[in-house]
């Protein structure tokens, strides 16, 4: 199921002349909404693979001077899309764009944060680093798995928060007696930003233990969630196995029903088998990742952050304030 966040009127075309919006593959479609907000169309561009798989891209018209907004997500497959952008951003510099603003809808990479044991890598700051080389000016990201990548960055990073399309989805849901659910210690900021848009709701944590990557072992639920509807809250959905292991453990301790949302959904491996047999009655996500309807849970639903995204490049571009939009 695909839902729209409702759309402002589009800017009139034409009214920003010196506006571009430029796009890899990753995720053309949520580019195509974005440039339709504006008034605008996607800039025509050549990316085509050689027989070895690297990748050739070429611009199809004239961006001299222009402010280019570059929308591409580091999702599956991560490397062929990272390694897509830094091209497309090397190719607005030599085409002399007057500025290049990277917009990420979702940041590859960007668990990698931190080095949790030795000799581990920093990817996250890799990243950053590589697209700075490749002469981004300024990046737009939304819903970074760690704020503190914006500091990875030695130039303007702004960072977007979904919250708003995924709240209005769930207020439109006219739940009653909810609790807000954190999935673990780590996103209790972010839950506690829901509750306080929801009436002050109150919130619960689960208590977990990740014993490697992609495995998490659910421990307790901090928090009163008996006879109540529980919403869980996290930044994204990989596997599912922690976001289905919560709502397991939620049932048992007394929640009515639950429901989740997320800003990414990554849906990789069994993800979408264990949704299907989860006590999830819904999966609320945004598409800063795409994915065909036909092809994930029927569990799941999809709103649109073409708008969000719309808005925010309007307001780089006339050099207005971005944060506004959160308040």
């Amino acid at each position: 199921m695909v839902a729209q966040m409702p759309v402002k009127q589009p800017y009139q075309a034409g009214i920003k002349p010196n506006l571009k919006i430029v796009s890899g593959t990753a995720n053309l479609d949520l580019a195509r909404e974005v440039a339709a907000h504006l008034g605008l169309s996607v800039t025509p561009t050549k990316i085509v693979p050689f027989s070895d798989g690297e990748i050739y891209v070429q611009l199809q018209e004239s961006v001299r001077g222009l402010d280019c907004f570059l929308i591409q997500p580091t999702c599956t497959p991560v490397n062929e899309n990272l390694m897509e952008l830094l091209i497309l951003i090397d190719a607005l510099k030599r085409a002399s764009a007057g500025r290049v603003t990277v917009v990420m809808p979702y940041y590859g990479y960007g668990r990698q944060d931190r080095k949790a044991a030795g000799r581990e890598a920093i990817t996250a700051k890799l990243v950053a680093d590589l697209l700075t080389t490749a002469g981004a000016q300024r990046v737009v990201a939304l819903d970074l798995h760690a704020p503190q990548i914006m500091g990875f960055f030695n130039i303007l990073v702004d960072h977007l928060y979904a919250s708003p399309v995924l709240l209005d989805h769930i207020r439109s849901l006219n739940l009653s007696d909810i609790v807000l659910v954190s999935p673990d210690v780590g996103g209790v900021s972010r839950t506690r930003a829901f509750a306080k848009k929801l009436d002050d709701a109150p919130i619960a944590i689960i208590d977990k233990r990740r014993t490697k990557h992609n495995v998490a072992e659910v421990m307790s639920v901090v928090g009163d969630v008996k006879g109540k509807v529980a919403i869980m809250v996290d930044d994204m959905v990989d596997t599912a196995g922690t976001l289905v292991k919560g709502a397991e453990l939620l049932i048992k301790e007394g929640a009515t029903k639950v429901i989740a949302c997320a800003t990414h959904a990554v849906l990789s491996g069994p993800a979408n088998d264990r949704l299907n047999a989860s006590p999830i009655e819904q999966l609320i996500v945004t598409n800063s990742i795409p994915h065909d309807p036909a092809t994930i849970s029927p569990k799941i639903v999809q709103l649109s952050v073409a708008s969000l995204l719309g808005e925010a490049i309007h307001r780089i571009h006339d050099d207005s304030s971005v944060s506004e939009m959160f308040e």
